[in-house]
């Protein structure tokens, strides 16, 4: 079905739905009412609360009115006769009173007792809405125009899908990503929390978060370390002298968190939003050369930005976060080779992680419509977007292009991620910078020995490290990789005569580098087995009687069941290989 004819009915269906709360709640003040990605809502202003019991009321209702085979009727008013036929609901009339004066107002009749202010289009009759499938969602709170000064409404929103299969095939993915989604999920497994006394988007990662983290960090500067990259350490703020120069103070001061008053203070400071202007110092530590360039550094790099309170989600969107950040000095004629390197580097990383899939590129370029959001000039953006273009076309990088995406000072790759709800965001982003080497007056001598602006090459490689733990969790449902999960094997003792066996085999595992756990309660084995599975372990090793006498293990595995009896240094052989390899499955 073509996506205009679904919005249609889902928009037809939305009328649907206000004329069966209408006739549910005498009192129902309707407001709004769109079709949306997965299916329409419709704002109420109710006395009585909608809750789950009277789903199933509105839904046979709506059902009811369908099968009627009520007509859909345009109807054009002047804006007079509008506002007297809404005299009694605010919200219609605070639509028709901002509409131009000389506009005549659209209203559409449902059948002969019941009309809504809406400029259309609709289904010519409920007739075409027989095979529609719909089913009410859920019910949440929605300022008028969303606007926490004005009154608070009842938002119903309903899923609705051109027939039966398609709706229950969306709610299956709805059930699968309630099972994936990272803020739920992450919690369960005591990953992360949040704590309002500490404030929004500042999550706190726990013991097996941070080991994973840890574990993430660890291999991305390992890996840059052998591509040629070099480790820095700067600063986590600075004062605002920096910042002007580099240009974030005037386009990018409100996303900063500022620390003193510009007006009273001789110094201002601000926590660091990006990390290239500290790395810049470093290149500026000394005099360089073409035959120093490349320079490759490199940074585990927290970083503080000032999001709005409504763009916090879990992990994905925070006020703090660590990233994997670089800046690459070079000549022009190096410039692509370089690029290709940085992108490599990245595909390297997605691939081992498992996310290579799921990614998609977008070429960010400025909007020329929109001077002031940018520094320098139009002939230096075209130069750069050119150059930029020629390098993901001759790399065959299937890109879309988004205008206005761009840094201020540079376009960019963006490679981008979507979380199970199906919002997608920016996990790693690769930049041409030829700005900003001007602005802090960054040289080299060349060959012909004449001083030269280096081009730069921002990137990162991985990402910020709690949006790639987001996506992780998301990607394997908390069912971690052997090398990536926070506990890589459980040992489960039958009974208290096995224990230091139990514990022989724990140290052997330990002095293998494996993060291992001895689940020694008295408990019954089956219920630690069932517990170790909850906790998403990618290995349990039962031991009994028969396994201390034969000096053997029993291996369950997360994903296969049972494995039978094994020898323990056998075992270990096959989990090495399976965690150097970074095995996924």
């Amino acid at each position: 079905m073509e996506e205009k004819e679904l919005e249609m009915l889902r928009h037809s269906c939305s009328h649907v739905l206000a004329k069966a709360v209408n006739k549910i709640f005498a009192d129902a003040k309707n407001a709004i009412g769109p079709a949306i990605e997965d299916g329409f809502y419709y704002d109420f202003d109710i006395k009585e609360s909608i809750t789950p019991e009277f789903f199933g009321k509105i839904e046979k209702e709506m059902k009811k009115i369908i099968a009627q085979n009520q007509e859909f009727k345009k109807v054009v008013v002047s804006r007079q006769q509008a506002l007297e036929m809404f005299h009694d609901n605010i919200f219609k009339l605070d639509l028709i009173t901002n509409l131009p004066e000389d506009e005549e107002v659209s209203l559409y009749y449902l059948g002969e007792d019941w009309y809504d202010l809406c400029r259309g289009p609709h289904v010519a009759s409920t007739k075409e809405l027989r095979n529609f499938a719909f089913k009410i969602n859920r019910v949440s709170g929605a300022y008028w125009r969303g606007d926490e000064k004005n009154k608070m409404l009842q938002r119903v929103y309903v899923y609705g899908f051109e027939n039966d299969e398609a709706l229950k095939e969306h709610i299956a993915k709805i059930e699968d990503a309630l099972k994936r989604d990272h803020n739920k999920l992450g919690r369960e497994l005591e990953l992360f929390t949040t704590v309002d006394s500490v404030g929004q988007g500042l999550p706190l990662l726990l013991p097996k978060g941070a080991k994973i983290v840890q574990l993430l960090q660890r291999f991305v500067e390992d890996e840059e370390e052998k591509r040629g990259w070099q480790l820095t350490k700067t600063p986590l703020m600075a004062k605002s002298d920096l910042y002007k120069i580099s240009g974030h103070w005037d386009h990018y001061k409100e996303g900063m968190f500022v620390l003193g008053d510009e007006e009273k203070d001789r110094e201002v400071f601000a926590l660091r939003p990006m990390t290239c202007p500290f790395q810049y110092q470093a290149y500026l530590n000394k005099s360089r050369s073409y035959k120093d360039l490349p320079i490759r550094y490199d940074e585990t790099s927290t970083l503080f930005r000032n999001e709005s309170s409504g763009e916090m989600h879990g992990l994905i969107r925070v006020r703090q976060f660590t990233i994997s950040e670089g800046h690459l000095m070079c000549t022009p004629e190096q410039l692509e080779d370089e690029f290709k390197g940085c992108l490599e580097l990245c595909i390297y990383m997605l691939k081992t992680l498992g996310l290579y899939e799921d990614a998609s590129y977008r070429f960010s370029q400025w909007d020329p419509e929109n001077r002031e959001k940018y520094i320098g000039t139009e002939e230096q953006w075209n130069e750069a977007q050119s150059i930029m273009g020629k390098i993901l076309d001759n790399l065959a990088i299937p890109y879309k292009i988004g205008i206005g995406e761009a840094a201020f000072y540079g376009p960019k790759l963006d490679i981008q991620i979507k979380n199970v709800w199906g919002k997608e965001d920016t996990l790693i982003t690769i930049q041409i910078d030829q700005m900003l080497a001007e602005k802090f007056g960054m040289e080299y001598t060349d060959k012909d020995g004449l001083k030269k602006r280096p081009y730069i090459i921002h990137r990162t490689s991985i990402g910020c490290y709690e949006r790639t733990l987001a996506y992780l969790i998301e990607k394997y449902a908390g069912a971690f990789p052997l090398w990536l999960a926070p506990v890589q094997l459980k040992i489960l003792n039958i009974n208290d005569n096995v224990l230091d066996y139990a514990n022989d085999v724990y140290k052997k595992l330990r002095e293998n580098g494996f993060r291992v756990e001895l689940d020694d309660r008295n408990e019954k084995v089956g219920k630690k087995i069932r517990e170790a599975q909850l906790q998403k372990v990618p290995y349990m090793i039962v031991l009994g009687e028969q396994e201390k006498e034969n000096n053997t293990i029993c291996v369950r595995s997360r994903t296969q069941g049972d494995l039978g009896s094994q020898n323990l240094d056998d075992f270990i052989k096959e989990l090495i290989i399976e965690r150097e390899t970074k095995k996924r499955f």
